[in-house]
């Protein structure tokens, strides 16, 4: 049986108490669209992705220093500034050769998207069939690079026509995340919010979707600065943008989803996994499974 077919969604799967949340912050979650757990990660959980995220800086150093734009892969640069340094009198272009935002298969992006911290807060909001949706990106949000501004939209203009809901976003820094190098900003109370109508804009060479202005023109936009390790939970519809990157050092980020089991994985736009199962735990997929495009386990 596949993982979309396990357990039907419905309002009482996700008020049995379980997961990690409280009552509390459920409720603030159903008001406001969002919800921050500050540090529920600590530095080993984040570690494996720093890890993942060097590892790609790695290879875009070498490849620029190939191609003659860079003379020094400035290997011994703090994690924090090196991908800014590197990228320091370049283009817009030769950034967005590599991606606006990263979807490698490393091991330890895995490791996050599977942490139980994770899951657990995830759990109280969807209940424990849970899929690690396939739209998962690493942000690297560079100074000076037009496509690390992201205009104000809802992730559900990505995938309209999914029946896949709630997807719940969890977005968490690796650095600290502020209102220089761009944190992440909210509009709170719009988690019912239909898809609005939105465009590509045009000024980031990205695309990005864009709400039309009409939608946004009062838009209450709420800085979320938070430190790393610190994750922020919100529905698929609820509005959220962030600014530029006006520090020296590189804003560094993951958004994660997932939604309930039962529901659209999405294929069009990549392989998700099952990440959680009371149903299913056999079926669960490990590190391996994902990493060969496998959405879960079988002998």
């Amino acid at each position: 049986m596949s993982p979309t077919t396990t357990i039907p969604f419905d309002e009482k799967t996700i008020r049995q108490g379980t997961g990690s949340l409280t009552v509390q912050q459920i409720d603030r979650y159903d008001s406001d669209g969002y919800i921050v757990l500050p540090g529920l990660l600590d530095d080993a959980d984040i570690a494996p992705a720093r890890q993942a995220m060097s590892e790609k800086v790695d290879e875009i150093a070498a490849d620029l220093l190939a191609s003659g734009l860079i003379t020094d892969k400035l290997e011994g640069a703090p994690f924090e500034t090196r991908l800014a340094r590197i990228f320091a009198g370049l283009s817009d272009m030769d950034f967005l050769k590599y991606g606006r935002g990263w979807r490698d298969r490393r091991a330890g992006y895995y490791e996050l998207m599977a942490n139980s911290k994770i899951l657990d807060a995830v759990e109280s909001l969807i209940g424990p069939e849970i899929f690690s949706n396939p739209v998962y990106n690493v942000r690297p949000k560079v100074p000076g690079v037009a496509a690390g501004a992201v205009p104000w939209h809802q992730d559900k203009s990505y995938w309209p026509g999914s029946n896949s809901n709630p997807v719940i976003t969890v977005w968490i820094p690796l650095v600290e995340s502020n209102e220089a190098n761009g944190c992440l900003h909210i509009w709170p109370g719009t988690l019912k919010t239909d898809v609005l109508s939105y465009h590509a804009e045009t000024y980031s060479s990205t695309g990005y979707t864009e709400i039309d202005f009409e939608h946004t023109a009062d838009a209450q936009a709420v800085p979320l600065p938070i430190s790393a390790g610190t994750a922020i939970l919100f529905n698929d519809r609820c509005i959220h943008m962030s600014t530029p990157n006006k520090a020296d050092s590189v804003r560094w980020s993951v958004d994660l989803r997932y939604q309930p089991t039962d529901q659209d994985p999405m294929i069009e736009h990549g392989i998700g996994f099952l990440a959680r199962s009371s149903n299913y735990p056999d079926r669960i997929a490990t590190i391996d499974d994902w990493l060969a495009y496998r959405p879960e386990h079988s002998e």
